[in-house]
């Protein structure tokens, strides 16, 4: 794109930039403290609930020896699936150089970091006892899938922190120069600190840029293990339903769909929410539309693939399982996430139509609410079907259902992830500024021209 020649053009087209870009931090309304209020309240009530888990055991929820692994294990892999969509935007659609990513980049990344960090969460609540956490470090075998799993939640956690970080620096440093009405001075002091002393030379953005490549590059193999890692928790034990060896592509399609339709709500929120229809524009919305149907198209072929040979061959336990999920007591559920979460969305996304944000939004927020299910699907139906007969055991232990405290939990979870997004987007721009003028045209030392008056 061109570049702005005037002065004054320049200064004027930046500002109002800002002015746009900063709206989700200085907007100050009754529905942001009504937010705020909910999502600290529901998160407040979750961990009350882990507390009385803490007191009490394991005991206090529905799980037994037999569905071992309830919401809890249905959660982390609905975090660890949303996460991958920092891998997907902030990697490799930016290796691949295109440009109409860029403005979603950071939305993916608040995405990622919130759900892995949650991810992490969640296995520790599923310990009956938290407190033994650090032995997993201290006395870990490389034999335990928990290790596995710790080791590249964490990895991809503070890859998926940089690749947020590090473009964010000079918008700091913008940040911290600029007059910008409405940002309280504690946010300044805190933006002086993290912007690491920028000044916007040729050289510091040569290292920014450098950086990122780096973390692109590493973030890739880091992001397919953490999937892989955690569908071999299920592929690696001997159970119907999960003796698969495609359960690795199989769960990585799926949480790029599931991170795909998580990314497309938040943009829709934030354009709505704070006037970005000028940033979040129609074409993001198109092309992000046409991502969705690419990754349900092949999570299709996969889920063909992960039915379509047992039944073929319809051994004793297997036969057993899928007929509990085709026409037993999970079958609603089942078609219901097969059709409404996977079908219709392809044959809908396919017309132009409903690539439109409000269309499109709604679609993908029934994905995603069928991709939480589909984690449940995977996991507990699974667990009611152990080879050995269930007999001998109190009634409870012949089915599961969640209790209370579970529930409690589960939802912690949900608003506490809400809630790491809603911090950083009332602390940070939502699209990256530095970025987003340089595609506009506007020379990089209008950037650095200090405003703000101490």
């Amino acid at each position: 794109m061109n570049k702005i020649e005037s002065p004054e053009e320049s200064r004027k087209a930046l500002d109002k930039i800002v002015s746009d870009l900063t709206r989700s931090i200085t907007k100050k309304d009754e529905l942001t403290r009504f937010w705020f209020f909910i999502l600290l309240m529901f998160a407040g009530v979750g961990l009350w609930g882990w507390g009385i888990q803490i007191k009490n055991g394991l005991g206090v929820t529905g799980m037994s020896d037999y569905v071992s692994w309830g919401l809890y294990l249905s959660n982390f892999v609905f975090f660890v699936a949303v996460s991958l969509v920092g891998l997907l935007i902030s990697s490799v659609l930016q290796l691949l150089k295109l440009s109409w990513a860029r403005p979603i980049t950071r939305a993916a990344e608040q995405i990622a970091i919130a759900a892995v960090g949650l991810a992490g969460v969640v296995i520790v609540m599923d310990m009956g006892r938290p407190d033994r956490l650090l032995n997993v470090f201290l006395h870990g075998r490389f034999a335990s899938p928990i290790v596995w799993d710790l080791t590249v939640v964490g990895t991809y956690l503070a890859i998926s922190i940089l690749l947020f970080y590090i473009p964010l620096i000079p918008d700091l440093a913008l940040l911290r120069d600029r007059h910008v009405p409405g940002i309280q001075k504690w946010k300044l002091k805190l933006y002086k600190i993290l912007a690491l002393g920028w000044t916007g030379n040729e050289k510091q953005y040569k290292t920014v840029a450098h950086s990122l490549r780096v973390l692109m590059i590493l973030i890739i193999p880091i992001g397919l293990t953490i999937h892989t890692v955690t569908s071999w928790l299920f592929a690696a034990t001997l159970r119907p339903g999960w003796d698969s060896t495609i359960f690795g592509p199989y769960f990585v399609i799926g949480a790029f769909v599931a991170g795909t339709a998580a990314l497309i709500v938040l943009m829709y929120v934030y354009r709505l929410r704070y006037g970005l229809k000028d940033y979040f524009e129609e074409v993001h919305f198109d092309n992000m539309g046409k991502l969705l149907v690419l990754c349900c198209l092949v999570y299709l072929y996969f889920n063909i693939n992960e039915f379509m040979v047992p039944v073929y061959k319809m051994k004793l336990a297997e036969g057993v399982h899928l007929r509990t999920l085709f026409s037993g007591s999970y079958a609603f559920l089942f078609w219901f996430v097969q059709i409404a979460g996977l079908i219709l969305p392809i044959l809908l996304i396919i017309l132009k139509f409903f690539r439109k944000p409000l269309p499109l939004a709604i679609i993908s927020l029934v994905v995603l609410v069928c991709a939480w299910f589909k984690r449940y699907l995977i996991v507990i139906p699974t667990l009611e079907h152990p080879f050995l007969p269930v007999q001998n055991v109190p009634e409870h232990f012949h089915h599961y259902q969640p209790t209370s405290t579970e529930v409690m939990i589960m939802l912690f979870s949900f608003f506490a992830s809400l809630l790491i997004i809603s911090v950083l987007a009332k602390l940070f721009p939502v699209i990256t500024i530095w970025e987003y003028a340089e595609e506009k045209g506007i020379d990089k030392k209008y950037l650095t021209e200090k405003t703000h008056t101490e």
